[in-house]
């Protein structure tokens, strides 16, 4: 017999999916979403009425019933949220697929998703005509333009309400990672754990959300697009979206929209005070900026922090949150380079604790061990993959990160290392273990190794060693690689060496490479 928490993940109501029609009810005028390129604004009650059109469109002319797949392949336009909250009426999944990977990757990965539908932003056409399989052979509409079909399709939608109840427990989103094997896992992601983590940020940001001026920069193709852009939504704030990044628009978006907060990678702070007018733009409008995908280094804070903004850490999983910590200055006094070095605390709902990965007992202060958390907004497992799904929970209960953390005596948080080889370049998941299988497809290459190594703009950046019977031609490799990774998998480097290094067991031992490597690269230690 289910308990009441269960019997309400399961039991369907109106408002679940409903971003847009609940929140017209309550603030129908207020600005909800801007393109700052275009100058297209939409009220609540304007982005409803489209996202109706597109909902009767779904199941009128597209065939779309509750539970299908559409995916969708864009970058940040308002028609992709547009896509989300009409999905969310009435039961679609939305499935964002990266433009980023290269197009077998992106093949493969929609082969798995089997879409209905695909959804094409038409300033990607290009990158999805080269896609194969299962992308060729569905069904697509192209939108971004007031030519585009979509808009004349959505001509003929009528504009009645249109809604259909759903369980908190229902998928609304397959969200794809890196993985620490190079094959992307597909995380189902529920309407419970979308309005969950809105609730979150809504608490931890002490009422600041409905006032939020919002700048998305995070793409939409990550979990962290959408949990930037729902949030907002949920709360009547307003999310301002430029379809890329660019630091020099963003400095004249920042003043012109009244921007107040953004989120970024660290890279993106360091391209956006290195831009030329980082130092005359204004920027009086921005209190805070928020980083993710990776620890942010004080050097990349200090431009920002000596206009008086303030800059502070989050830290959160697909899997888990999609954001899980944060490090909120409540208290309006000075803060520390150390203060600033650590993700905080965990939010409000949040449950966390470090321990050894292998017999789960605490560690003690100051101590590396895994982090691990428990929360009503975990994910509900991998597409397909029941034994990866299950690898992700403790015996008793608990969401296992992968990352390593230590926690000091004042309760602050610091995220100190991945536990796998999953190198993190620029908020990017890069797989070791694939960069290394697509080099051994190189008629040169019989062995490769793959490491991360810091890098002041990305973070880190792998550097692949590659050796063969006779010699490898380096530079060649790394043009080869084109068209068969995507370019931020890339190596920085390539090197040919003799052998590689290894255990005692015959496995390339990469910490033996990564000693080498610095102990022959000046200046290249961590």
């Amino acid at each position: 017999m289910m308990n009441m928490d269960e019997a309400m993940d399961h039991r369907p109501m109106d408002w679940v999916g409903d971003w847009s029609g609940r929140r017209r009810a309550l603030t129908p005028a207020r600005t909800a979403l801007i393109d700052p390129g275009s100058g297209r604004e939409l009220s609540y009650q304007q982005l409803d009425d489209r996202a109706r059109r597109w909902a009767h469109w779904m199941i009128d002319e597209a065939g779309l019933d509750a539970g299908d797949t559409m995916a969708l392949i864009t970058r940040n336009r308002l028609e992709a949220v547009e896509l989300f909250l009409a999905a969310g009426k009435v039961g679609v999944i939305i499935a964002p697929v990266s433009h980023r990977l290269a197009a077998d990757e992106a093949s493969a990965l929609i082969a798995r998703l089997d879409p209905a539908w695909l959804a094409i932003d038409e300033a990607l056409e290009g990158f999805a005509d080269t896609l194969t399989g299962c992308a060729r052979e569905r069904p697509r509409i192209g939108f971004g333009s007031a030519s585009a079909p979509a808009e004349q399709a959505l001509a003929r939608q009528r504009l009645e309400p249109v809604n259909r109840p759903l369980a908190l427990s229902e998928p609304c989103l397959l969200v794809h990672t890196g993985g620490s094997t190079g094959l992307p896992k597909i995380c189902q992601v529920s309407h419970r754990q979308m309005v969950w983590n809105a609730v979150e940020l809504l608490v931890a940001a002490d009422g600041a959300l409905p006032r939020r001026r919002e700048l998305a920069l995070f793409p939409l193709f990550h979990i962290g697009g959408w949990n930037t852009v729902l949030p907002i939504l949920y709360a009547g704030g307003c999310v301002v979206m430029p379809d890329a990044f660019d630091p020099p628009a963003v400095l004249r978006t920042i003043d012109e929209q009244r921007i107040n907060h953004f989120g970024a990678v660290e890279a993106m702070l360091q391209a956006i005070a290195a831009s030329p007018g980082f130092a005359e733009q204004p920027l009086a409008c921005l209190e805070a900026i928020t980083t993710a995908g990776a620890p942010c280094a004080e050097s990349s804070m200090a431009p920002f922090l000596e206009r008086g903004i303030a800059v502070r850490q989050s830290y959160g999983l697909t899997e888990a949150g999609p954001s899980n910590f944060v490090n909120a200055d409540s208290s309006g006094g000075a803060r520390t380079a150390t203060d600033r070095a650590s993700v905080g605390t965990s939010f409000f709902h949040t449950d966390y604790r470090i321990v050894d990965p292998e017999h789960l007992t605490p560690v003690s202060l100051d101590t590396p061990g895994e982090l691990q958390m428990r929360s009503p907004h975990d994910f509900d497992g991998y597409l397909d993959d029941p034994a990866a799904t299950t690898a992700r929970w403790t015996s008793d209960g608990w969401m296992r990160s992968g990352d390593l953390a230590r926690e000091d005596a004042e309760g602050r948080v610091f995220i100190v290392g991945r536990m796998d080889h999953v190198i993190v370049s620029g908020g990017e998941n890069i797989a070791a273990e694939e960069v290394e299988n697509t080099l051994l497809e190189h008629p040169s290459v019989t062995a490769a190794l793959v490491f991360g190594v810091p890098d002041a703009r990305w973070g880190a950046r792998p550097v692949a060693w590659v050796s063969g019977p006779e010699g490898v031609p380096t530079d060649e490799v790394g043009e080869w690689l084109h068209g068969r990774l995507a370019r931020f998998k890339h190596p920085a480097l390539i090197q040919a060496v003799a052998e590689l290094p290894r255990t005692g067991t015959g496995k390339p031992d990469r910490q033996a490479a990564r000693r080498c490597y610095d102990e022959q690269t000046p200046g290249a230690q961590s």
